[in-house]
């Protein structure tokens, strides 16, 4: 076993080892007990209790602190720290249990433009500087516990705080990002290549750090491995003798941590590549290991769909959803990676025809490793039949058992390099998931889809001292983002990473870089990608390009809110910031237009703020009143707006009969209904997973009346607008078969009967009980009629309609590039919109497209209109009399799914008239 394992760590008390100072004392006698025996303990150890403190104080770099609010007059400033964790220093006192104290001198000049620019938030107070000799011997200090003292002339304390880490480390420890090999690796160097295997890992504020290895996932370990700590990284490493793939392993980690003191904490690697059962074990494997590769891996290739990222068109789907209500993929396949496989299923041959039809991606909801599902043991609550459309069984059922379920939509990263185990048939086996996470990849992209993942780097599924816990376990107070008290934000819902902090970048982009050369992602869909640094997006863009050698499409959720809106930190990655990165963001410009209302409303307002699509002014429901037809018009801009995919400059003539650029263009009070320099910008979308799918939120505003067949067709209406918009087309799963979910307006931990999608085209699931009372029970006295309105669920005639409606405007918007035009320059050229101003037909949008000379249009010219209204309507354009057009070959297929564009729709060349269905969205071209 050679001498690494040496079942005791063993260091001399109060001695400086490889320049980090050592414990002495209490602290160094408990470490020192530690045996193997600690590699199957606990989850974590206090070996020394300290009481929580703020850290109101900020390192700027290793030789410059801040302190908000601190009066710089009078008194000194020290720095105390303590190996064994046992400083006090309460006001009035003096400090008790430091090992040493560092002088602190006021520091009167300029901060570097760098430092000043990154702690532009923290707010006035005193700036200290560490003598250059005590700057040296930062390292050391860091792995302690530190306080920051202001005493009075009597030596007494006036203040005492601890403080955020994060810049001294980050300027301490830079060479640490240039690492590419941390987490575990199997091979070798030197004089016995491929007979190694090395583990890495960064914690530059532990005291020490110890490999636990495991033959596997659930026996006691087989050995204790002291590592190696780099001074210049903090890099701590450890190389085994042998090829040990297939084992398992763990850190012991000795560090102070804010919240308890001194401890040991045994912990799994951030940079795990698999793990075993519920994530306890990380997982040792080569991911280029032919084992570990489906038959034919290597030589399978993404489909070649997208050249630009507007020719994206998008399906949101969780890999649960997919199939575990799909009666035709085997039992033993539900709900995993491998249904993706059997490619006779319902949900199989529902994705080809979608692929078929046109649309390049499927985006899987979270996958990496989540810490909301048991992995072992979940269970599905068993719902009995017969109940009442309004029923609170169901929901009481689902709430019953969400903390112990199989369900969560996994927006609760725990390790994210790491595929899911509750997707894998055996989560147990840390290859199995790997193995069938890459044989998902291959079906679909033998289908010919591309595959997106939906990543969550801006917050964790917990921090501190929880079991849990990863990140915040090994370096703990540096990968979350915190308030001025040293608390952690948690505005993403979550505990917040800070990837404005140089190793959670890192980890962000090292991560992402695997999934795309590791599993062939195509693209991904960052959550909340508004709380990450542009900075950060663009060295991602960057890497992940270089590493795959083609570009790597990147979309994500601009919304700019919590403590880093409107850049307080950094310049985010959020919609207003992002314009000329080629990063797109989701705009909810024209998905409130559609939709009506806000993704927040609630209570009656979801019934009275109608949308474009679904009755504003001239269809208004029994609720909704009077609304000035202005409001309509707006709103027709607004959608105007999407569908020349919110370029900035495009110019619009608008209702009141002004032309204004769209950002000068007034969305939500204070926002630029047009934020986007290029099409790939902007991502369309009027449902996914958050909020009411359309199909409900269109319960809620249609007027009671309106038939399940015109329910049918008002959202296709919506997928219409949507295919027809310049830039991403995104949409959620189901959405093409009217999918409900029962009036859920937050169906994250909703479970399987909530979530449900039928392939066989039987039922949408509207009316099959009550939401779950935690995120809709105020609002009951109005769901509960709609429910057990059986007029407003759709038959199966209106199911296959919408599906084949959907498939015709995914072949549409697939057969010209006209509907995906390239550049921001493409749009304000090709791109006219007819019926504008005050004098307009309201419910009628006319857009014209110049196909002449453009690679890909296949078209000389594309008119189409989309009309929302009830009724039939005719709209006379001047300027297109005289056209050779005739309806687009989709309508005229026998296979149409929309018979009455074929018999109604109609264009008069002599005039420039064209007659449309109700709510219908009809394609004219010139063929070249």
């Amino acid at each position: 076993m050679g001498s690494r394992h040496l079942g005791v760590w063993r260091r001399v008390a109060g001695v400086s080892v490889g320049g980090v100072l050592a414990l002495g004392g209490a602290a160094a006698a408990a470490a020192d007990a530690a045996t193997i025996a600690a590699c199957d303990g606990p989850f974590a150890t206090v070996l020394q209790p300290a009481v929580a403190a703020d850290a109101r104080a900020y390192w700027l770099n290793r030789q410059l602190i801040k302190w908000p609010g601190a009066d710089a007059a009078g008194g000194v400033f020290k720095l105390y720290h303590s190996a064994s964790a046992s400083l006090h220093a309460a006001p009035g006192t003096r400090v008790s249990g430091a090992d040493g104290a560092l002088a602190l001198m006021r520091f009167d000049g300029g901060l570097p433009a760098d430092v000043a620019q990154r702690f532009k938030f923290v707010g006035d107070g005193a700036v200290l500087a560490l003598a250059s000799a005590d700057a040296a011997r930062l390292r050391g200090v860091l792995t302690q516990q530190v306080m920051l003292v202001h005493e009075a002339d009597d030596g007494t304390v006036r203040d005492a705080t601890t403080l955020q880490i994060a810049g001294a480390l980050d300027d301490l420890y830079a060479g640490a990002a240039k690492a590419r090999d941390l987490g575990v690796s199997v091979g070798g160097s030197g004089a016995r290549p491929g007979k190694q295997t090395g583990f890495k890992l960064w914690a530059p504020t532990a005291q020490r750090v110890a490999l636990c290895t495991y033959a596997d996932g659930s026996g006691k370990a087989s050995a204790l491995t002291t590592m190696q700590r780099d001074d210049a990284t903090g890099i701590w490493s450890a190389r085994l003798d042998g090829n040990r793939s297939g084992q398992y392993y763990q850190y012991l980690v000795d560090v102070v941590a804010p919240s308890a003191g001194l401890v040991r904490n045994l912990v799994t690697d951030p940079y795990s590549i698999s793990l075993t059962t519920d994530s306890k074990r990380s997982y040792i494997a080569d991911l280029n290991a032919a084992n570990l590769k489906p038959a034919g891996w290597d030589k399978t290739p993404a489909p070649k769909k997208v050249a630009t990222q507007s020719d994206m068109t998008v399906y949101e789907l969780h890999v649960r959803d997919f199939s575990i209500n799909d009666s035709t993929v085997s039992a033993a396949n539900r709900g995993k990676y491998t249904a993706f496989t059997e490619a006779g299923s319902n949900g199989m041959k529902h994705l080809a025809a979608l692929s078929k039809a046109g649309m390049t991606d499927i985006h899987l909801l979270p996958v990496f490793d989540i810490g909301s599902v048991p992995e072992k043991g979940c269970v599905t609550p068993a719902i009995p039949a017969g109940l009442a459309p309004d029923s609170e069984v169901p929901q009481a059922l689902v709430a019953k058992t969400q903390s112990t379920d199989c369900y969560n939509w996994g927006y609760d990263p725990y390790h994210y390099n790491a595929p899911e185990g509750s997707y894998a048939t055996d989560p147990a086996d840390g290859a199995k998931r790997i193995i069938e996470f890459r044989q998902m990849v291959q079906a679909l992209h033998k289908t010919g889809l591309r595959v997106g993942m939906d990543v969550v780097y801006n917050h964790t599924f917990i921090a501190g001292q929880n079991d849990k816990s990863v990140l915040d376990r090994v370096v703990p107070g540096y990968y979350h983002r915190l308030n001025a008290k040293g608390a952690i934000e948690r505005s993403t819902c979550c505990d917040n990473t800070a990837t404005e902090n140089l190793m959670m970048a890192k980890l962000m982009i090292d991560s992402v870089e695997q999934w795309a050369v590791q599993y062939k992602i195509d693209s991904f869909r960052f959550d909340l990608m508004g709380h990450q640094p542009r900075t950060a997006m663009e060295q991602l863009q960057a890497r992940a390009d270089r590493a795959t050698g083609h570009h790597i499409n990147l979309i994500g959720e601009g919304w700019n809110f919590g403590e880093v809106a409107d850049g307080a930190r950094f310049v985010q990655a959020s919609q207003l910031s992002l314009n000329g990165s080629g990063i797109g963001t989701f705009s909810d410009r024209a998905r409130d237009a559609v939709r009506g209302g806000g993704a927040g409303d609630s209570g009656v307002q979801m019934i009275t703020q109608q949308g474009y699509i679904n009755g504003l002014v001239y269809d208004a429901n029994a609720q909704a009143g009077k609304r000035p037809a202005s409001d309509l018009l707006q709103t027709s801009d607004l959608v105007k707006a999407g569908l020349a995919g919110s370029i900035r400059s495009y110019p619009l003539r608008t209702w009141d009969g002004k032309t204004q650029q769209l950002q000068d263009i007034v969305y939500g009070g204070n926002q630029p209904a047009g934020y986007a320099s290029e099409p790939g910008e902007v991502v369309n979308y009027v449902e996914n997973h958050d909020n009411q799918t359309l199909y409900d939120i269109n319960a809620f505003k249609l007027p009671q009346s309106t038939t399940s067949a015109e329910r049918a067709q008002v959202q296709m209406l919506g997928a219409a607008i949507n295919a027809f918009s310049q830039g991403v087309a995104y949409f959620h799963a189901g959405f093409d078969i009217l999918r409900s979910k029962s009036l859920d307006r937050n169906s994250f931990e909703s479970g399987d009967w909530f979530n449900r999608i039928d392939w066989s085209y039987q039922d949408n699931y509207y009316g099959t009980g009550v939401p779950r009372a935690e995120d809709n029970g105020k609002d009951y006295a109005l769901i509960k009629p709609l429910l057990r309105d059986a007029a407003i669920k759709p038959s199966p005639k209106d199911i296959a309609y919408a599906r084949d409606a959907f498939r015709d405007l995914l072949a549409i918007r697939s057969s010209s590039t006209l509907f995906r035009l390239r550049t921001a320059a493409d749009i304000k050229q090709r791109l006219r919109f007819h019926n504008t101003g005050g004098d307009q037909v309201p419910t009628v949008i006319v857009a014209h497209l110049d196909g002449a000379g453009y690679a890909g249009a296949n078209f000389k010219s594309v008119t189409y209109l989309i009309n929302v209204d009830k009724v039939a309507q005719r709209v006379t354009v001047a300027e297109e009399k005289n056209h050779h057009y005739q309806l687009h070959p989709v309508h005229t297929n026998m296979a149409a799914a929309d018979k009455r564009v074929a018999l109604e729709a109609k264009y008069d060349a002599a005039s420039g008239t064209f007659a449309i269905p109700p709510r219908s969205a009809v394609v004219f071209v010139e063929k070249n």
